[in-house]
């Protein structure tokens, strides 16, 4: 009896730990993932835009076999691979994280330099003007899942540079964690957005009230709206993300400008309004982060189209690299 006594204690306090672990990864988790909010809110702006030109049965089919896609991204794919970075090269993690910010500051200027300039892109039209639903959907969805790598690469690199964890297997979960949980949170989000139209449109055929029909027929002519908002979010975002993520690597490797003058501007606001300072602080140093990112972006533009895709281009044989 005493045997079986102390069994059933050994199991309670193993119990216990493994309750403790899983708090811990939790904790980890939601702390990780808040650092990568700015790319996180990116990737659910970008993913609707895939869904244009298909039927409502076929969206939500879609938007599954781009999550199915965007979990073993994440999960087979760039997990071990950031493990074995964190383990054997942790000195890569700052470039890649940097590369990265490059790659959404190039991103976010394009979008802005398309919407000041609007130039016509042939392969975007080709890709629109392909007859065969079937093939379409494969195009999008391939284009999606290529779009959601490059994403989660850096959601990964990100929260892989915000855990502290005490052991591997402890990195490994949390990180894994942070993956899944910011899957479905983009995806729960994407899939909402692109079916709230059809809500409305269903209200106002079918909603018993004034009211309701009404609420049906705004939600439809609202919905044009909060995608051209979640675009301007997007962007902003992504050079917000990119610009901090360059000057945050400016500061590892000791190069203190133009990352001192920004907090000093940053300071100087929030000591002219001592009210609202933390929050005064913080807005003006994500402004001018986004500022930084998009003088970066706007540099790397001519680089990456005229240099960085042609090369990409003849190398995968992809004639729509940018």
């Amino acid at each position: 009896m005493s045997g079986l006594l102390a069994l059933l204690d050994d199991v309670a306090a193993l119990a216990k730990v493994a309750a403790t672990s899983v708090d811990d990864i939790a904790a980890a988790a939601g702390k990780a993932g808040s650092k990568t909010a700015g790319v996180i809110i990116d990737d659910a702006a970008v993913t609707p835009r895939y869904m244009q030109g298909f039927a409502p049965a076929r969206e939500l089919p879609i938007i599954w076999r781009i999550t199915r896609g965007s979990i073993f991204n994440k999960i087979v794919i760039l997990l071990p691979l950031a493990m074995l970075l964190a383990n054997f090269a942790p000195w890569m993690i700052t470039p890649l994280l940097m590369l990265g910010g490059c790659y959404l500051c190039f991103e976010g200027a394009e979008k802005i330099f398309h919407a000041l300039l609007p130039h016509a892109d042939r392969h975007v039209e080709e890709d629109m003007s392909v007859k065969d639903p079937g093939h379409l959907e494969e195009q999008k969805v391939r284009g999606a899942i290529k779009t959601d790598f490059i994403l989660s690469a850096e959601i990964m690199t990100i929260a892989l540079s915000a855990i502290e964890a005490p052991n591997a297997w402890m990195q490994g979960a949390t990180l894994a964690a942070v993956g899944l949980m910011v899957t479905a949170a983009v995806y729960g989000s994407v899939a909402l957005i692109v079916k709230m139209d059809d809500v409305g449109l269903y209200m106002a055929q079918n909603a018993r009230s004034g009211a309701g029909q009404g609420f049906g027929r705004g939600l439809v002519k609202f919905m044009p709206v909060l995608l051209k908002l979640l675009s301007i979010v997007g962007t902003a975002a992504m050079l917000w993300v990119g610009g901090s993520i360059l000057l945050h690597g400016f500061h590892e490797y000791h190069i203190p400008e133009p990352g001192h003058t920004i907090h000093l501007l940053a300071e100087g606001a929030a000591q002219a309004l001592p009210r609202a300072a933390d929050a005064v602080k913080w807005a003006v140093t994500a402004a001018l982060d986004g500022i930084f990112g998009l003088v970066v972006g706007l540099l790397l533009i001519p680089v990456v189209t005229r240099a960085v895709g042609p090369l990409i281009a003849a190398v995968s044989g992809d004639k729509g690299a940018p």
